[in-house]
């Protein structure tokens, strides 16, 4: 604690000093007691068995009530109490969230819904028993290390033999003193797999695998140690234009708390959504439906962003070994359980052996004991002593091939042998069973020689047994980084004070701009030829006479700034075409120099590099001959935005006019298809779908027979059953081949798509109706396999011109049957040649990068920057500002 007074009444200087509290006695033993508590035997579980002591001891109790029939929850958490020095009902939680976990316990009754978050019934109403699993993989008390109950009434495992990498299983959460732990589950049989390839002595990658299903992004999971992160989201497709389903949900949320924060974003006006349904039972299934015109691609997007659809969890290995925490990440567990479970079976092996030895010796012992009527030379005995001394001299000429000496506790067994089994014993039964004990010893001893083999047959075989119905839910996939800017709902109308110099949300009397959000940016344009990008607020400065406001983009490469400015006062004029993709937001940026009284004479914002035609005007002054001519932005090259431009005139302009719209000098767009992100870009990741302007768009066609031809957009979202995408070609008949559910006959079908605004189904609505074939080919070609009629050959294949069998008919026609015959197979050929008509080019201009070269250039000098590419999605132009 720092003074910075002297007491009252001091005459001393004030000066710094520190005062510290140590905390000793008790208070420090108490204190670091209580943490080693905490970590040790409450919060973090053991690297050997993957069990927190709570959980250890509800093992352990299952076992001991174990008969093969249910216990009453209730009744397990009484006697899990014997062992454990806490409450029944935080035994009971770790019941039944084991229980949840479905590998350890079978449940019986009302144990909750990890989906919907739903609790457990009461205790006393639910019942559990210990799984096969769990009996056979948990359990082996020959091995187990013992210890007394805290009680000292009882003897508890200090670990169970947990021969399988449980841990990684189940996962693992928990909060100490000074650390937490959170390991998240994993495969069930890709844990196996992992396991037989570090016994085969090769690589393994583990990822998670939630019960909740979902998809993952484990690009960044850096082997589940500290540091590392997964990205979680939910699967949501689109069921028609205005509903949304959810069928899977992200680890850490269920049903309820999606809901409520899907309606929280709604209530912030980041999303908008008409009303959510919930119709979870056995599997996740929410609808969100949207009002209508609202895009659901964007609000796909706009749900991951702002919800709860998408999630980060942090996982961070922490476990105890040798009483003392330590962190590694998931493959060094994997390692470390898997040689664990070699050492447990090499164990049970020894044991096995040793019992097998035994059982051989006394096998042995007693048919020369019997064979030999050994038990004759007892008669005559009166004591103890004798009869121990004369069986031993019996059994000393016939025990040259035991393995092991004879002691007086294997006498004293001969002794117990009753008349009974004398009288009956047979000579090759017992042959027999010695016969037995030396294989299974041999084979004992084999799997000891060839431990590592062994133990890949104990994993395959758990896989065999066990694996079934075990395969991964969570769907693994690299997410695409989605801008919030890009897919918030615009919940606010912006407003601009041009004279004064404001911008802002609470300008409501002043000139509307457009709709926004309160995470975007603007770009604001002066008159004198100033510019800033700020953030949007209620009321923002800017500066006097502004003359252009837009929402803007970051990274936008294709929205084109032409501007007409005067350098300075009395100087010359200056024409310049620039893009704006990186700023400092809040900072006052010059287009028109550092001179004093530039004015900015002429400026238009075009959202796809348009170029537009002028009148430039001058004043009457001197001799001039030539007051009014043409300029047009396409003859000037696109450069940055601190580029000087060229020069119009150095004579004083009157005005100048918009003579002419212009079209896009950008050349058109390549767009890629990621099918790792199942995403649009423009970075060249994926598959070239081609060369896109304004007016092209995208066929899309999914195997339910759905069309649609959308107009490219990288926020798009493709269905899971998508079977073309591809650029489209409106001349290009499609042609598909379908099975008719009602005439059980395959038909086939070509036709063009005449509404390209409209999502059209080609296929009959009978429900065995489904799609065989689709053709994109301008001739496509088909053969038929038939099968074979009974009692004659098999007809030869067929190979069909579908382009002649049938011409092209209305998108809603049902087509001509294809063959009556059986058809066994439906094969696609290479499509017959076809040349397709070119398209005449609109202008005979040279594209460089963003540049557009004419073959004779009108204007020329100024400064330049570097050309920037241009890349953005827009759609027109905006009004020009004229002065």
């Amino acid at each position: 604690m720092e003074e910075n007074e002297s007491p009252q009444g001091s005459h001393e200087e004030p000066q710094d000093q520190e005062a510290l509290t140590r905390v000793t006695g008790m208070y420090k033993d108490w204190f670091l007691d209580y943490a080693s508590y905490v970590i040790l035997e409450r919060a973090v579980p053991a690297i050997e068995d993957g069990f927190k002591p709570v959980q250890r001891r509800i093992m352990h109790s299952l076992k001991e009530m174990d008969d093969g029939r249910y216990n009453k929850v209730a009744n397990v958490v009484g006697n899990t109490m014997q062992y454990h020095p806490h409450g029944d009902a935080s035994i009971a939680d770790a019941l039944v969230q084991l229980g949840q976990k479905d590998i350890l316990i079978d449940t019986q009754g009302n144990w909750g819904n990890i989906l919907t978050g739903d609790g457990a019934a009461a205790s006393r109403y639910i019942e559990a028993r210990l799984s096969k699993f769990a009996l056979e993989v948990v359990f082996s008390p020959k091995i187990t290390e013992w210890q007394q109950s805290y009680d000292g009434r009882r003897k508890e495992p200090v670990h169970l033999p947990v021969k399988f990498p449980l841990l990684l299983a189940q996962g693992a959460e928990g909060i100490a003193v000074g650390l937490s732990t959170k390991i998240l589950p994993h495969n069930f049989n890709e844990l196996i797999d992992a396991s037989i390839k570090h016994l085969k002595g090769q690589r393994f990658k583990l990822y998670p695998d939630f019960p909740t299903a979902g998809i993952i992004d484990v690009t960044n999971y850096g082997d589940g140690e500290r540091g590392g992160k997964i990205r979680v989201r939910a699967k949501i497709a689109q069921e028609d234009k205005n509903t949304l389903k959810i069928s899977e949900i992200p680890h850490g949320t269920n049903t309820s708390s999606l809901i409520d924060s899907i309606l929280k974003a709604n209530d912030k006006g980041k999303i908008k959504i008409k009303k959510i349904e919930d119709n979870t039972a056995a599997d996740v299934e929410i609808l969100v439906h949207l009002p209508s015109g609202i895009s659901p691609d964007k609000t796909i997007d706009a749900l991951y962003a702002f919800t709860a659809c998408e999630s980060s969890i942090s996982p961070l290995g922490c476990v105890i070994e040798d009483n003392r925490p330590i962190f590694i990440g998931v493959s060094e567990m994997l390692r470390r359980s898997t040689e664990h479970t070699v050492d447990l079976l090499k164990a049970e092996l020894e044991i096995q052996l040793q019992e097998l030895q035994d059982q051989w010796h006394f096998a042995s012992l007693e048919r020369i004991f019997i064979e030999n009527r050994i038990y004759r030379d007892i008669e005559e005995e009166e004591t103890w002593e004798g009869v121990i001394q004369a069986i031993d001299k019996g059994l000393k000429p016939h025990t040259g091939h035991l393995k092991r000496p004879v002691t007086e506790p294997d006498i004293a067994r001969l002794t117990e042998i009753r008349i009974k089994r004398i009288s009956r014993f047979d000579l090759d039964k017992a042959q027999q069973l010695i016969d037995g004990l030396e294989e299974r010893i041999a084979e004992t001893r084999h799997h000891l020689e060839h431990l590592i083999d062994y133990s890949i047959s104990y994993f395959s075989e758990l896989k065999k047994k066990y694996g079934t119905g075990r395969e991964r839910k969570s769907e693994i996939r690299v997410f695409d980084d989605i801008e919030a800017t890009k897919v918030v709902i615009r919940n606010t109308k912006l407003y601009v004070n041009r004279e004064e110099g404001f911008v802002g949300t609470s300008l409501k009397r002043d000139e509307y701009v457009t709709d926004c959000s309160d995470i975007d940016d603007i770009i604001v344009f002066t008159a004198e030829g100033e510019m800033m990008v700020t953030r949007v607020d209620s009321k923002t400065f800017i500066g006097k006479n502004i003359i252009y406001v837009a929402v803007f983009k970051k990274r936008d490469k294709r929205t084109t700034y032409n501007m007409i400015y005067k350098e300075g006062k009395g100087g010359a004029a200056y024409v310049k075409r620039f893009n704006v993709t990186s700023i400092t937001r809040d900072r006052m940026y010059s287009l028109t120099g550092d001179k004093a009284g530039a004015q900015v004479l002429y400026f238009s914002a075009n959202p796809n590099g348009e170029a537009e035609v002028v009148t430039v005007l001058l004043r009457q002054k001197g001799s001039i001959k030539k007051l009014k001519w043409d300029l047009d932005f396409a003859d000037v090259l696109i450069k940055g935005r601190n580029a000087k431009g060229n020069i119009v005139t150095k004579y004083p302009i009157k005005r100048i006019e918009l003579k002419e719209k212009g079209l896009s000098t950008l050349k058109p767009r390549k767009i890629w298809f990621d099918d790792t992100v199942q995403r649009l870009n423009v970075d060249g990741r994926g598959e070239l779908l081609g060369e896109f302007t304004p007016e092209d768009r995208l066929l899309v066609l999914t195997q339910k027979g759905i069309v649609k031809t959308p107009t490219p957009e990288l926020t798009m979202h493709f269905d899971a059953d998508m079977i073309v995408l591809e650029k489209w070609i409106p001349e290009k008949p499609l042609t598909a081949i379908y099975w008719e559910g009602e005439k059980e006959l395959f038909y086939v079908k070509r036709f063009l798509i005449e509404n390209p605004e409209k999502e059209e189904c080609i296929l009959t609505d009978h429900p065995k109706t489904y799609l065989e074939a689709i053709f994109t080919d301008y001739r496509p070609v088909a053969e038929l396999v038939f099968a074979k009629k009974r009692g004659q050959e098999r007809r030869g294949n067929q190979t069909i011109d579908l382009e002649d069998f049938i011409g092209v008919k209305g998108i809603t026609a049902m087509g001509n049957q294809l063959t009556r015959e059986k058809v066994l197979e439906i094969e696609v050929l290479p499509p017959l040649p076809f040349e397709a008509p070119e398209k005449k080019a609109a202008r005979d201009i040279e594209v460089v990068g963003e540049d557009i070269i004419l073959p004779e250039a009108d204007l020329k000098g100024g400064a330049s920057d570097a050309d920037e590419d241009s890349d953005s999605d827009t759609k027109g132009p905006d009004q020009p500002t004229l002065f």
